[in-house]
């Protein structure tokens, strides 16, 4: 069929993006309530503070080691089966982390925690998901748009963990993680009725798969994994000490969980235009943007602990998230990186290392946090921010050589 029929059939397109974007929705709602109480619940648990972010830092643990199983599984049986497999993961875990609250057990909890890494390894590709019902010229509106369901997730999450904290009161966050079954329910629901295309069809960039060393040598490869994993580990590194450090400075949990929630809103409100901001002004423009914006919250965060301080630095957190995240997304999916016969492994290997460094952020989040303080969480940010604004002036230049 050919490339103008899918273009004049753009509006059933996009409703495909949509279903996707619900299911997104469901499933960053889980996402943002695990965020907003994990290192709240393992500090409930654990009897050493340090411990306290060890499970969000295991869920991230999950997520690494499920996203290449995750991508090859459904290259295999398909991206619909493969997403129910995943949520039906995310039910049992879900159960698995509310039984280990009730049982007063950190390691039953961490269990539980580890199988929500899996789910969320495959919720991400549902952005990816999303360039595969539409033609090239739309996937960066269909990546950004599905990302723009996560700004249910801004709200829901939080006030979820809000009003299920002390649903099963003495026993505190229990309701929370067993509310993430019904999301998880959802999401399953919603995946079901999306129209996949036969990925055999439809295949714009022709030509036999290379070797993974080959295309990870390439300098759009590099610079579109970079400003993912960097940008989602910083993310989550700041993100994850945020509710211990507003604690630590006297707030209540109340006002973390609404920093939280404006970050989260900061992290998907922009999805409803990044991807024409993209297609104006270029992608390595938006990722440089999103580098700034996350200094802009290290600035923030060193002026001082008012809550303003930490409202406006996780805002601006959250946006730098979107531009950085949602850029290297777009330039991975652009054609510039892979080809069709390519793309399960080149997706397993871009969100393993995404994952990998948001792992690693996550472990080391707690130990700075507690060890040197909410100063050094932000001051540690401004290396790697500062080596994407490198990646990404030597990639224009070899553009502009290569044009001139």
């Amino acid at each position: 069929m050919s490339t103008q029929t899918y273009t004049y059939n753009w509006n059933a397109d996009r409703w495909q993006v949509f279903l996707l974007a619900g299911c997104q929705a469901m499933m960053m709602s889980g996402s943002s309530l695990i965020m907003t109480l994990t290192a709240l619940t393992g500090t409930y648990l654990a009897k050493d503070p340090a411990m306290a972010t060890l499970p969000l830092a295991i869920q991230f643990v999950g997520m690494m080691c499920a996203t290449i199983p995750a991508s090859l599984l459904m290259g295999k049986i398909g991206r619909k089966a493969g997403f129910s497999v995943g949520f039906c993961i995310g039910v049992s875990a879900a159960l698995l982390a509310t039984w280990g609250i009730f049982e007063n057990s950190y390691w039953i909890f961490a269990a539980g925690s580890f199988g929500l890494g899996i789910t969320n390894a495959f919720s991400q590709y549902l952005r990816f998901a999303a360039t595969e019902v539409v033609d090239a010229p739309h996937r960066p509106q269909a990546i950004s748009y599905v990302m723009a369901g996560g700004i249910i997730a801004a709200f829901l999450g939080p006030w979820l963990a809000s009003q299920t904290r002390d649903y099963f009161e003495p026993i505190l966050f229990a309701g929370g993680f067993a509310s993430l079954v019904g999301l998880y329910l959802l999401a399953i629901s919603i995946v079901l009725f999306v129209k996949f295309r036969d990925p055999g069809t439809h295949d714009e960039t022709h030509g036999p798969a290379r070797a993974l060393k080959e295309i990870a040598r390439q300098p759009a490869f590099i610079t579109a994994v970079l400003s993912g994993a960097i940008g989602y580990g910083v993310m989550s590194f700041v993100m994850t000490a945020t509710p211990l450090a507003m604690v630590a400075c006297g707030f209540e949990f109340d006002d973390a969980a609404f920093v939280i929630q404006w970050h989260v809103v900061g992290m998907f409100l922009p999805s409803f235009f990044t991807g024409k901001l993209i297609s104006r002004f270029g992608v390595l423009n938006i990722i440089s943007i999103g580098a700034i914006l996350n200094l802009a919250c290290m600035v923030l965060a060193l002026s001082g602990i008012d809550l303003m301080n930490f409202w406006f630095g996780l805002v601006a957190l959250g946006v730098g998230w979107n531009f950085m995240f949602v850029g290297g997304s777009s330039l991975l999916s652009s054609g510039e990186c892979y080809r069709e016969s390519e793309r399960s492994k080149v997706q397993a290997l871009n969100d393993f290392i995404v994952f990998g460094t948001v792992a690693l952020a996550s472990f080391s989040s707690g130990a700075i946090q507690n060890e040197f303080g909410w100063d050094w969480i932000n001051i540690t940010i401004s290396v790697p921010m500062l080596l994407v604004m490198l990646v990404i002036i030597w990639l224009s230049h070899i553009k502009a050589q290569a044009q001139t």
